[in-house]
Protein backbone atom coordinates (compact mmCIF):
# COMPACT_ATOMS: atom_id res chain seq x y z
CA UNK A 1 0.00 0.00 0.00
CA UNK A 2 1.28 3.42 -0.90
CA UNK A 3 0.21 6.37 1.20
CA UNK A 4 0.88 10.15 0.21
CA UNK A 5 1.17 13.05 2.01
CA UNK A 6 0.00 16.13 -0.13
CA UNK A 7 1.02 19.75 0.65
CA UNK A 8 -0.51 22.19 -1.12
CA UNK A 9 1.80 25.20 -1.95
CA UNK A 10 -0.24 26.70 -4.93
CA UNK A 11 -4.44 27.52 -4.49
CA UNK A 12 -5.06 26.97 -8.16
CA UNK A 13 -3.98 23.20 -7.78
CA UNK A 14 -7.57 23.06 -5.81
CA UNK A 15 -9.58 24.44 -9.34
CA UNK A 16 -8.73 20.88 -11.26
CA UNK A 17 -8.83 18.91 -7.94
CA UNK A 18 -11.33 19.65 -6.11
CA UNK A 19 -9.53 17.39 -2.86
CA UNK A 20 -6.40 16.15 -3.61
CA UNK A 21 -5.41 14.18 -1.01
CA UNK A 22 -7.83 12.18 -1.01
CA UNK A 23 -7.72 11.66 -5.20
CA UNK A 24 -4.10 11.02 -5.16
CA UNK A 25 -4.21 8.27 -1.67
CA UNK A 26 -7.77 6.77 -3.59
CA UNK A 27 -5.00 6.54 -6.69
CA UNK A 28 -2.24 4.68 -5.20
CA UNK A 29 -4.91 2.37 -3.29
CA UNK A 30 -4.71 0.90 -6.65
CA UNK A 31 -0.96 0.20 -7.52
CA UNK A 32 0.49 -2.50 -6.98
CA UNK A 33 3.99 -2.87 -6.25
CA UNK A 34 4.80 -6.48 -4.96
CA UNK A 35 6.63 -7.22 -8.15
CA UNK A 36 9.01 -4.28 -7.24
CA UNK A 37 8.60 -4.01 -3.36
CA UNK A 38 8.00 -6.31 0.19
CA UNK A 39 7.17 -3.37 1.99
CA UNK A 40 3.36 -3.01 3.43
CA UNK A 41 3.43 0.23 3.50
CA UNK A 42 5.18 2.66 1.14
CA UNK A 43 5.47 6.48 2.28
CA UNK A 44 5.66 9.53 0.10
CA UNK A 45 4.78 13.13 0.11
CA UNK A 46 3.51 15.56 -2.98
CA UNK A 47 4.17 19.05 -3.30
CA UNK A 48 1.57 20.87 -5.53
CA UNK A 49 3.40 24.50 -6.54
CA UNK A 50 3.86 25.95 -9.54
CA UNK A 51 6.30 27.48 -11.59
CA UNK A 52 8.38 29.59 -8.89
CA UNK A 53 8.87 27.05 -6.32
CA UNK A 54 9.86 24.52 -8.75
CA UNK A 55 12.37 27.00 -10.25
CA UNK A 56 14.45 27.47 -7.21
CA UNK A 57 14.32 23.60 -6.09
CA UNK A 58 15.62 23.00 -9.26
CA UNK A 59 18.21 25.73 -9.02
CA UNK A 60 19.05 24.06 -5.29
CA UNK A 61 19.06 20.87 -5.98
CA UNK A 62 20.48 20.70 -9.29
CA UNK A 63 22.14 23.87 -10.45
CA UNK A 64 19.33 24.48 -13.18
CA UNK A 65 17.59 28.03 -12.95
CA UNK A 66 14.92 27.11 -15.18
CA UNK A 67 11.51 25.52 -13.78
CA UNK A 68 10.48 21.59 -14.63
CA UNK A 69 7.56 20.01 -14.40
CA UNK A 70 8.30 17.66 -11.59
CA UNK A 71 11.10 16.94 -9.19
CA UNK A 72 11.62 13.71 -7.05
CA UNK A 73 13.54 13.85 -4.03
CA UNK A 74 14.81 10.18 -2.82
CA UNK A 75 15.48 9.05 0.54
CA UNK A 76 17.35 6.00 -0.88
CA UNK A 77 20.42 6.65 -3.35
CA UNK A 78 19.96 3.76 -6.16
CA UNK A 79 22.21 1.09 -4.49
CA UNK A 80 20.36 0.95 -1.63
CA UNK A 81 17.08 1.40 -2.60
CA UNK A 82 16.12 -2.15 -4.03
CA UNK A 83 17.29 -3.91 -1.20
CA UNK A 84 15.44 -1.57 1.24
CA UNK A 85 11.97 -2.02 -0.25
CA UNK A 86 12.33 -5.69 -0.25
CA UNK A 87 13.26 -5.69 3.00
CA UNK A 88 11.62 -2.78 5.04
CA UNK A 89 7.76 -3.12 5.81
CA UNK A 90 7.14 0.42 6.41
CA UNK A 91 9.12 2.60 3.56
CA UNK A 92 9.69 6.48 3.12
CA UNK A 93 10.68 6.78 -0.63
CA UNK A 94 10.80 10.54 -0.23
CA UNK A 95 9.07 13.57 -1.64
CA UNK A 96 7.94 14.56 -4.93
CA UNK A 97 7.40 18.01 -6.21
CA UNK A 98 4.69 19.04 -9.05
CA UNK A 99 3.95 21.79 -11.43
CA UNK A 100 0.72 22.77 -12.23
CA UNK A 101 1.61 24.95 -14.78
CA UNK A 102 3.35 22.50 -16.78
CA UNK A 103 0.44 20.27 -16.56
CA UNK A 104 -1.84 20.21 -19.89
CA UNK A 105 -4.64 21.76 -17.91
CA UNK A 106 -6.86 20.49 -20.54
CA UNK A 107 -10.77 19.41 -19.76
CA UNK A 108 -10.64 15.88 -20.24
CA UNK A 109 -6.61 15.89 -19.77
CA UNK A 110 -5.70 17.12 -16.70
CA UNK A 111 -6.15 13.75 -14.71
CA UNK A 112 -4.15 11.34 -17.10
CA UNK A 113 -1.38 14.04 -17.03
CA UNK A 114 -0.96 14.81 -13.72
CA UNK A 115 -1.54 10.93 -12.97
CA UNK A 116 1.39 10.28 -15.57
CA UNK A 117 4.05 13.63 -13.82
CA UNK A 118 3.30 12.12 -10.13
CA UNK A 119 4.13 8.12 -10.82
CA UNK A 120 7.03 9.31 -13.10
CA UNK A 121 8.34 11.22 -9.66
CA UNK A 122 7.28 8.05 -7.61
CA UNK A 123 9.38 5.46 -10.14
CA UNK A 124 12.98 7.64 -9.69
CA UNK A 125 11.84 7.61 -5.52
CA UNK A 126 12.11 3.78 -6.66
CA UNK A 127 15.88 4.44 -7.96
CA UNK A 128 15.34 4.72 -11.19
CA UNK A 129 16.76 6.81 -14.06
CA UNK A 130 16.35 7.70 -17.81
CA UNK A 131 20.00 9.38 -18.25
CA UNK A 132 20.23 6.66 -21.28
CA UNK A 133 17.90 5.51 -23.65
CA UNK A 134 17.97 1.78 -22.05
CA UNK A 135 17.17 3.32 -18.65
CA UNK A 136 14.38 5.48 -20.06
CA UNK A 137 12.33 2.79 -21.76
CA UNK A 138 13.48 0.47 -18.85
CA UNK A 139 11.47 3.29 -16.56
CA UNK A 140 8.87 4.25 -19.18
CA UNK A 141 7.77 0.50 -18.97
CA UNK A 142 7.14 0.69 -15.22
CA UNK A 143 5.69 3.93 -15.53
CA UNK A 144 2.87 2.34 -17.83
CA UNK A 145 2.40 -0.53 -15.99
CA UNK A 146 1.35 1.89 -12.87
CA UNK A 147 -0.46 3.52 -14.78
CA UNK A 148 -2.24 1.27 -16.22
CA UNK A 149 -3.37 0.00 -12.38
CA UNK A 150 -4.92 3.44 -12.00
CA UNK A 151 -7.06 3.04 -15.30
CA UNK A 152 -9.43 0.04 -13.44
Amino acid sequence: MIKIEVLIKDKNWKKYLSNPNRYLNSQAKKINLKKYSRSKLINISILLTGNNDLRLLNKKFRKKDKTTNVLSFPSYDQNTIRTELKSQKNLYLGDIALNLYKIDRGKNKFKSEFDKLWVHGLVHLMGYKHYKNKDFFKMKKIEDKIIKQLKC
